[in-house]
This record gives structure tokens, C-alpha cells and sequence, in this order.
């Protein structure tokens, strides 16, 4: 069914200005500053004045569940459609963590397609924590060019559960990631888990400064973890990389008042993204440090670190939600995602002037309204 958005304040992110917007099979086909067409079925949807974002996209988000620090008990358990509509996420990336075992690539994939088949968009990538890879295919480029959902490979480095690749095992590594996403059209992205370990980022600028690797297919996350490593990530940066800050997790500062570092160092927002690590298993301790109990890793601070970044950072809105539209669009080249464009998809999310989250619709279809989600998961009470 087609539908008209009136009464919007658009930011593409950027500021567009009141606009109406046509939709239709998904997909943005009109913006104008007023659209009035006498068909009937057409559904009108009034935004009252709401500033209209494009859907949020949260670009590492455990969806299956992860954990499992202390035993089997401690995993978390898949998570939900509701849970990603009441934050605005109206696109996920998904992937395994530490455990590559229980937790497969062949569930992560049904998982992912079981969430397009909810109403949202998702994707994964292949292989986890571990190298040599673990692939479906038995191939890292066969994984990437043959499954429609994989978009680049994980891997982990400067961490104590990690495998400890070289220089030249990346090498590889990036060369059958870069020729796969060549010959599928897709973005073939390196996504690299950080640790906390003091050898930081010392590899991956090794591979772009010595080995001048493609720093385009390279995507280290957790950058924020701590404040060498985020020195580091701010010299990626200058020299052309995406750094992806984590919201939930270890971190050395609040998120939002890690971006004003970067800017303030010259980083430009469009070579920032934020995700959420969600979904993750996170230890709760007492005073004593003894561990009493276990709760999931939160997938809603991406939009609250935003709107502290407007509130109390201080930055234009239209540069803010760079961070969780526009950026990670970017990084993953998904043409269509992250602006609202003709041709684009059609994820929206409603906001008051306060930045308050009323209404999600994803691939045009009315997720949330009011605050009441409408679209829940399949089991989902």
C-alpha cells in the first residue's frame, strides 16, 4: 500500500524542512513540499510536525544471544523484534562473538532472515572471534559473493581469547574479502574486534601504513575501550578509516563525550559510527567484586548517546545522527539505507522536539506508533 508522510520535518540527516513523502513497495518515491494525489487505498500518515529521521542502523549487535563468560547458564538468549523497533533500529548487522561453537553461522543466518521476514533489515558477517576462519561455505570470498546476507568477515585481535593473527594472515585474509565484495557488489568488510590488550591497533595500521592495505575494507570496533586505544583509532581515522564506537561495554568514557575528543582532534563525523555491542552477556559484581548475577548487554544507547551528543555536547542534530544513519550506511555500502533520498528505503523514525521516539515505520510499513509497537516478533508476547 502507498503512503503519504505529511506534516515532517526531514533531516536526511541533513535538514531538509517541512516535507511530505511518498512511499510505496518499501521504498521512497517522492519528497516534495507538499504532495496531494487522489488515489484510493493510499494511506496518510500525519508526522504532526515530528522530526522524521532516517531508521536507525545498529552495525554490531549479537541477535542470536552471546555471553557464556562463566559456563553455559550465562549465555543470553536470541533477541527480539519488539526490542529493536522501541529503540528506532530499523537495521541490524549481525554476528557471533567469542563463541563460535554453540553459537553457529548457520543460525545466525536463519536468525538474520527470520528478522526480514518481521519487517526489518538484516545482515551478518561471516566467521568470528577466531583465525584460521570458520565459514558455511568452507571459503571466507564464497561465503561473502554466494550468501545474499554476508557483507565481510569478523575477526578478533589485542584480546586474550583471540587467535593472534600475523601481518600476513590479514594480508590474506583482506585480499579474499576485497576480491569477494568486488565481484558481489558488496561492501567485503574486515570487522575487527579490539581488546584490551596493549598491542591495540598497532596491527591494523601496520597493514595500512606498511602494507598499504585497503583501510576502506577495514572496520575496527571497540575503539573506545581505552584511552591509548582511542588514540590510535583517531590516527586511523586521519588516515581515512571508519572507527566504530561502542555504547555499551568497557569504554574509558562516555561514548558521546568520546566523539567530542575525536572532533575535536579533526576526526569528521562521517568517519564515526555508533553500535551498541547488544545483546552481549554482561556480568553484574558487588562491592566485592564477586559476581551476583547476569543481565544483557543494552541495544538503546546508540540513540541515547546521540541525543546526549545534542543535548549536551552541544552538536546540530543533522551531525549527530550521522552516527547511526548516514555513517554506518557508509561503512556497510548500503546505498539505500541511512538518508531519506529518493530511491532510498523507506525506515523512518518519529521524534519530538525534545528527541523523544514516537513512531517507527521500516521498509514502509507502520512498526511503531505513539509509543505502542505494533510489529512484534513472531513468539514475541
Amino acid at each position: 500500500m502507498m503512503k503519504i508522510i505529511k506534516n515532517a520535518k526531514i533531516y536526511a540527516p541533513h535538514y531538509l524542512g517541512h516535507k511530505d513523502i511518498l512511499v510505496g513497495a518499501g521504498k521512497i518515491l517522492q519528497i516534495e513540499d507538499k504532495i496531494d494525489i487522489a488515489l484510493p487505498g493510499i494511506e496518510t500518515i500525519d508526522a504532526q510536525g515530528k522530526l522524521v529521521f532516517p531508521g536507525f542502523i545498529d552495525q554490531h549487535i549479537h541477535v542470536t544471544g552471546a555471553g557464556g563468560q562463566t559456563g553455559y547458564a550465562s549465555m543470553t538468549p536470541p533477541i527480539e523484534l519488539g526490542e529493536l523497533i522501541a529503540c528506532g533500529t530499523t537495521t541490524v548487522m549481525g554476528l557471533l562473538g567469542t563463541d563460535g561453537t554453540t553459537k553457529s553461522l548457520q543460525n545466525l543466518y536463519a536468525k538474520i532472515q527470520g528478522l526480514e521476514q518481521e519487517g526489518i533489515s538484516a545482515y551478518m558477517l561471516t566467521s568470528y572471534f577466531a583465525y584460521p576462519p570458520v565459514t558455511i561455505t568452507g571459503d571466507v570470498r564464497q561465503d561473502i559473493m554466494f550468501i545474499d546476507k554476508v557483507i565481510g568477515c569478523k575477526i578478533a585481535i589485542s584480546d586474550e581469547r583471540a587467535s593472534h593473527p600475523d601481518a600476513k594472515e590479514l594480508l590474506r585474509l583482506l585480499g579474499d574479502i576485497q576480491v569477494a565484495g568486488l565481484l558481489s557488489q558488496k561492501k567485503g568488510i574486515l570487522h575487527v574486534h579490539l581488546g584490551g590488550q596493549r598491542s591495540g591497533m598497532a596491527l591494523l595500521l601496520d597493514l595500512v601504513e606498511k602494507y598499504q592495505a585497503p583501510i576502506r575494507r577495514i572496520s575496527p570496533t571497540h575503539v573506545g575501550r581505552t584511552h591509548p586505544l582511542f588514540d590510535e583509532a583517531i590516527r586511523f581515522a586521519k588516515l581515512g578509516g571508519m572507527i566504530d564506537i561502542s555504547t555499551g561495554g568497557t569504554k574509558f568514557d562516555e561514548p558521546y563525550k568520546q566523539v567530542l575528543l575525536a572532533l575535536d582532534q579533526g576526526v569528521s563525523m562521517d568517519n564515526m559510527t555508533l553500535s551498541s555491542d547488544g545483546n552481549a552477556g554482561v556480568m553484574i559484581k558487588n562491592d566485592d567484586g564477586e559476581i551476583v548475577g547476569y543481565r544483557k548487554a543494552p541495544i538503546d544507547l546508540n540513540f541515547k548517546q546521540v541525543v546526549k551528543l545534542i543535548n549536551e555536547g552541544g552538536v546540530d542534530p543533522s551531525e549527530a545522527f550521522k552516527l547511526i544513519t548516514s555513517s554506518p550506511a557508509k561503512n556497510l555500502s548500503l546505498p539505500h539505507k541511512g538518508t531519506i533520498a529518493v530511491g532510498g528505503d523507506a525506515d523512518f523514525c518519529f521524534l519530538d522536539n525534545d528527541y523523544t521516539l514516537y513512531d517507527v515505520v521500516a521498509k514502509g510499513e507502520l512498526m511503531m506508533q505513539d509509543k505502542v509497537i505494533l510489529r512484534k516478533g513472531t513468539y514475541e508476547k
